[in-house]
């Protein structure tokens, strides 16, 4: 996406479905969330090296090129002032392709691929597929190789269906068996094809380099197709993932509107959450812990009241919820379901699934009904299990105490998911508004 077509970080819902529209990877996500911050008047900091803070400064740092911390300093900041803080995730479940991925059969060339995630795998079929990531480079420092960001930027991939002629059971749930089944195919092949080095090939000639000087690549596949506003009323949003840029865009939409004067307010995108976010650059880290100490050392906090800032801090852990399915409407907790369109959802599980406890409830609800923003409670039914996300990691690796919100959808998890078009801006103004309460 070139600069003048990026949105401003608005509460409008287009620019939530542009921020879509140029995630289509991790990478891409970060990328564009750099160019958001910056255009907002954020400056980037190296990720080592000191930093010279100022009250009243914004900043943000990326780490390890996937996780981002992105703050600002109150006016009126002290040592030991407590943290704001929301974190969201970035990634979703896709598909990443192998090295070396080339394979040939029935006349296609199709590509290897790995899943990542817990992903429906049967809701990618028949739907035109692209890929995207990064690249890394030969330069002239071996320990320090180039990364591009590449984007295919056009349909390249297919997986077909079999048809129902050829599997008369299909109709009845087929388990699909994602080393066989889920390999994209590419292109039709003459039987004199030589398939070796065909997919780097491609990359060398879009990247403009040689094919011997690419050394490796993290690249995944994203549905091709464009968000959509659907219904009667045009009131659902259905789009490729939505798990989970739609809270990264609200802590984005957060930390670019916030005005308050005290401590150290941060917006925290994480990555690897789908896969249990035990990384480096996941929620389960040391890393955000570091980055938040090295804050708090640059505005010559002690290490005592860095522990206090930490300690009397709140984070905000956002991340999609389950709306009532209306064909499945007995896998909802009737006591505490959520509906689209019927505001922001406020998660809990007393197995810390969900982070949120009674004190992170009554927080979020008393900011609910103060700025009259709609909210609804989100239970699992007790005999689901359910999933969890990252609020509970990150909690136990700073001793803070956390809540998780997110905005109720459908298809959770599918190739493309469906949400209530109304439910972003309760999102938005829920974490705008928690970011400015002093």
């Amino acid at each position: 996406m070139q600069a003048n077509d990026r949105h401003p970080l608005t509460n409008d819902l287009s620019s939530l479905i542009s921020f879509l529209n140029a995630s289509h990877s991790p990478h891409h996500t970060m990328h564009e969330a750099a160019a958001l911050l910056g255009g907002a008047g954020f400056a980037e900091l190296p990720a080592r090296g000191a930093w010279k803070l100022q009250k009243g400064g914004s900043y943000f740092v990326k780490c390890f090129g996937t996780m981002m911390v992105a703050f600002t300093v109150g006016s009126e900041y002290r040592p030991g002032d407590p943290f704001r803080l929301a974190a969201c995730h970035i990634d979703w479940p896709c598909y990443y392709v192998k090295p070396a991925p080339e394979q040939v059969s029935g006349g296609c060339l199709k590509l290897a691929v790995e899943p990542y995630g817990g992903m429906i795998h049967a809701t990618w079929l028949d739907r035109p597929l692209s890929c995207a990531g990064i690249v890394t480079v030969k330069s002239a420092n071996v320990l320090e190789p180039q990364r591009r960001l590449f984007d295919f930027e056009e349909p390249i991939l297919t997986v077909p269906n079999l048809a129902i002629h050829l599997n008369r059971e299909v109709n009845k749930g087929v388990a699909m068996n994602p080393n066989k089944d889920m390999l994209p195919i590419a292109k039709t092949v003459e039987k004199e094809f030589n398939k070796d080095g065909f997919f780097l090939g491609k990359l060398a000639e879009r990247l403009g380099v040689n094919s011997e000087d690419i050394l490796s690549f993290d690249l995944c596949l994203y549905n091709a197709e464009q968000p959509v506003l659907c219904g009667f009323d045009k009131d659902i949003l259905t789009a490729p993932r939505l798990d989970n840029i739609t809270s990264t865009y609200a802590v984005l939409y957060g930390i670019t509107n916030t005005a308050r004067k005290r401590g150290v307010t941060a917006a925290i995108l994480f990555d690897n959450e789908e896969v249990g976010s035990g990384t480096k650059q996941g929620a389960d880290s040391a890393t955000l812990g570091m980055t938040l100490e090295k804050i708090s050392l640059a505005l010559g906090s002690s290490r005592s009241e860095y522990l206090d800032a930490l300690n009397g801090g709140f984070m905000l852990s956002c991340d999609v919820a389950h709306a009532v399915h209306p064909n499945h409407a007995e896998m909802a907790d009737g006591s505490s379901c959520s509906l689209m369109n019927a505001g922001v959802s406020l998660k809990m599980n007393y197995e810390q699934r969900y982070s949120t406890e009674a004190r992170g409830i009554g927080i979020i609800e008393g900011l609910c009904k103060k700025y009259d923003i709609p909210f609804q409670r989100y239970m699992n039914r007790p005999d689901l299990r359910g999933g969890g996300t990252l609020g509970s990691y990150a909690a136990s690796q700073l001793g803070m105490s956390t809540a998780d919100v997110g905005v109720p959808m459908l298809a959770m998890h599918s190739a493309r998911e469906t949400m209530g078009a109304k439910d972003q801006d309760a999102l938005n103004r829920l974490v705008e508004s928690y970011m400015n309460e002093e």
